[in-house]
């Protein structure tokens, strides 16, 4: 069933398909818009239009230097310059899905419904409504800055419309309430509303510090708000393939649980993977 959102952004219906390698289907009426990361299109009808422009679309002006401020803060949370917009150019509704890059969850997420605006990890965004900002948010704490997994940037969503967020794994909502606090592993931390606040704890322990496997430092979030979390880091993917292959860079591998396993588990004290 689809679900329709009344906003002065774009209002656009959609549906999520799939449990783990999930995709969304976004119905547009004539002349209606959807945003989305580049590569992110995996079909679509014939009367969608594409354009490449500059940022987000959010904003209206024709002034090129205020598309470049824009699309200068998409690259600093490691994005594109570019965003591609599909516009439904037929008389009656027409259809485009987007794909999740990797296996897990799309979060639809209604920003009326969260005072506007959600802190987001980078590279979560998947698509949006048009006329949602898709920025980036500094860290003001030098601790959540360096070692929160994130650095000073995260993403910014604002806006009165909806978004589309990719997670990995399975995804969890926690409604904190005030000076209610969660601690987070830096990696599944996925997005919270703008009240929360966000920063980083030393774990403590010297040979929890060395021998958890969790890492040096959690991410502690401190309630009123929401905050969603995931359950697999896409690093902490990567990482057991990479310790799956038979050969890294031409040498055999020892097997789980060596000594050459162990002494690497050092280099990821600060990351918490």
């Amino acid at each position: 069933m689809y679900n329709k959102s009344f906003k002065n952004a774009h209002e656009i219906d959609f549906a999520i398909y799939g449990n783990d390698m999930q995709f969304v289907e976004i119905e547009l009426d004539p002349n209606e818009s959807v945003v989305a990361e580049a590569g992110s299109m995996m079909m679509m009808n014939e009367g969608i239009e594409m354009n490449t422009i500059l940022g987000d679309g959010s904003n209206q002006s024709n002034d090129l230097l205020s598309k470049l401020v824009g699309a200068g803060k998409r690259v600093l949370t490691g994005e594109s310059l570019f965003m591609t917009v599909y516009t439904n150019r037929a008389s009656g509704k027409q259809r485009v899905s987007f794909a999740a890059p990797f296996p897990g969850k799309i979060i639809p997420m209604d920003l009326s419904g969260y005072d506007g605006k959600i802190i987001c990890q980078k590279n979560s965004f998947l698509c949006a409504a048009k006329g949602i900002s898709v920025g980036i948010a500094f860290q003001k704490k030098l601790g959540a800055g360096f070692f929160g997994g994130e650095g000073f940037i995260m993403q910014s969503l604002e806006g009165d419309g909806l978004a589309f967020v990719n997670a990995c794994g399975t995804v969890h909502e926690v409604e904190l309430d005030v000076n209610e606090a969660l601690r987070v592993d830096t990696g599944c931390l996925v997005a919270f509303t703008r009240d929360v606040d966000y920063d980083i704890q030393y774990v403590g322990g010297i040979k929890t510090m060395f021998f958890g496997g969790e890492g040096v430092f959690f991410a502690r979030l401190k309630g009123p708000g929401k905050v969603w979390v995931q359950s697999l880091p896409f690093s902490r993917l990567a990482e057991r393939i990479y310790q799956a292959a038979p050969q890294v860079n031409g040498s055999s591998r020892q097997g789980e649980g060596s000594a050459l396993d162990m002494l690497g588990g050092l280099g990821n004290l600060i990351d918490g993977k």
